[in-house]
């Protein structure tokens, strides 16, 4: 599709609006051109006191034209325009409105500081046409996550820990993962510099009297790695870093087919008290054309293991929309999980964020999907409710069915304090292994830093000596802001 932009410069605004009605469609934009074609073309255009929408869908046209007054938010109220218009096109709304972006409960959070909770609500139902249901579920998660935010400090951080390796490649996934039978030579040399990264950036934390919170393995998953490479990451984090602050130590054991009695006994050795063991679904079915080498019996199995060796916090991922899935399908897997008594279940919307192709004539018009994925969610959030599950955390991914969220429910007392913790950006996040991204957070500004390491495990391994050259950024930043209680720090060879 394209877009066409004249006399204003809300292009990403509009962009962006365009994404929810056409996620999958490549958009070019274009300013102040009309000599470009294309099947599915809008132009926004703002002329004089004017506010002008035409959108062209196939066969399909609508022109809308509003005016504007000098006190007008005009970028917001061409977005409305936008979106009404192609609302009113293609016959489809969106329960998020116009609002995009990952974090929709830092903006309730930050409007209800700055005004009231009920004035924020007002601004998400009629500024950005958020729906009743959605604005309650961001204030009802904001109100959740208050809990957990008042738990740290300008000294407190987390530790994220990244293993990009999985059993096999998921079809849906967009994470950075290898199968680890694939790469299956690149496992040691990846853990043997894991361990050194590990060990350089707790003597940071050390140096600058860092308070460590949570700890996350997450990935890939962790335990695609064998039970003695698992107890060497976990030694080289208890040797560099004081865990006698931590209040949450996770590990994704997502896969069901790697996790063994072995393993599970490593990470309760380790002290980790929260792991996920996640289905996707109970649907052998959705699981072969996905991907997933497991069956659903496995599932089972693997939950009942980690159960015996006395795990007590175990979450479970579902996603709504997978290729097979129907409705019920996906009710019944939602079902078992509740009747598994897992601690806390995250519903996921299935996001697509590759493999962009041209919509026919018949997509653009057809909503049928949207309308299932949004009954699997809205299915799944009535059964956690009534079954005295909260929503603790969520967030929003571009291209995502229907444009809905992801939401972690838990029961009372096992909230992920590490999800709260990244997803609110309350304070420095700590990251090793490939992919991983630190978050250094200046609490008198809410200032991020971010430092990327290589994406890749082979790239980690290639140019790890600019990795550790990286770090050195985490003892400035504290440096500059004068956060430390000493003035001298101590850098790491």
């Amino acid at each position: 599709m394209i877009i066409i932009i004249k006399n204003h410069s809300y292009r990403f605004d509009i962009e962006n609006i365009c994404e929810i009605f056409f996620p999958y469609e490549k958009i070019n934009v274009y300013e102040n051109q009309t000599d470009v074609k294309d099947p599915i073309t809008v132009i926004t255009c703002i002329n004089g006191n004017k506010l002008v929408v035409d959108a062209l869908v196939y066969d399909k046209s609508k022109r809308a034209v509003e005016s504007a007054s000098k006190l007008t938010d005009r970028k917001s109220a061409l977005s409305v325009l936008l979106y009404n218009t192609l609302s009113e096109l293609l016959g489809v709304s969106y329960p998020w409105g116009i609002l995009y972006g990952v974090r929709p409960v830092r903006l309730m959070h930050a409007l209800t500081d700055r005004y009231s909770e009920d004035y924020a609500k007002s601004i998400f139902r009629e500024k950005y046409l958020v729906s009743s249901k959605k604005t309650e579920l961001t204030a009802a998660v904001a109100h959740s996550e208050n809990k957990i935010i008042a738990l740290s400090d300008d000294k407190s951080f987390s530790l994220y820990v990244s293993i990009p390796f999985c059993p096999t490649r998921c079809s849906y996934c967009s994470f950075v993962s290898h199968s680890i039978e694939n790469a299956s030579k690149l496992v040691e040399p990846y853990v043997e510099l894991l361990n050194k990264e590990i060990r350089k950036t707790g003597r940071y934390a050390a140096a600058l009297g860092l308070r460590l919170e949570s700890v996350y393995f997450g990935g890939g998953t962790p335990t695609s790695f064998s039970a003695d490479i698992l107890k060497r990451l976990f030694a080289s984090i208890e040797e560099s870093f004081d865990l006698s602050t931590v209040r949450e130590y996770t590990v994704e054991a997502g896969r069901p087919d790697t996790v063994t009695r072995e393993k599970l006994i490593a990470l309760k050795d380790a002290g980790v008290s929260r792991i996920s063991i996640n289905p996707q679904s109970f649907n052998d079915e959705v699981l072969k054309t996905i991907g997933r080498r497991h069956t659903s019996a496995e599932t089972l199995k693997a939950f009942e293991l980690a159960r015996k060796c006395g795990f007590n916090n175990i979450n479970m991922d579902f996603i709504a929309g997978l290729p097979g899935e129907s409705p019920e399908s996906f009710e019944r897997s939602v079902n078992k999980g509740v009747e598994l008594n897992a601690e806390s279940v995250t519903i996921h919307t299935l996001s697509l964020k590759s493999g962009a192709y041209m919509a026919t004539r018949d997509e653009a018009f057809d909503s049928s999907s949207k309308n299932n994925v949004s009954s699997m969610v809205d299915y799944a959030g009535a059964l956690l409710s009534s079954n005295g599950y909260h929503p603790y955390y969520m967030y929003r991914q571009g291209k995502s069915l229907g444009n809905l969220e992801n939401v972690g429910w838990c029961r009372n007392g096992y909230d992920c304090l590490y999800n709260v913790f990244m997803m609110d950006e309350t304070h420095t996040v700590l990251a090793v292994g490939a992919g991983a991204v630190i978050k250094l957070k200046n609490q008198n500004t809410g200032k991020i830093e971010r430092i990327y390491n290589y994406k890749y495990p082979y790239e980690y391994i290639n140019n790890f000596d600019e990795i550790l050259k990286r770090k050195h950024r985490i003892n400035t930043f504290y440096d500059e802001y004068n956060f430390s209680k000493t003035e001298t720090h101590y850098l790491p060879d």
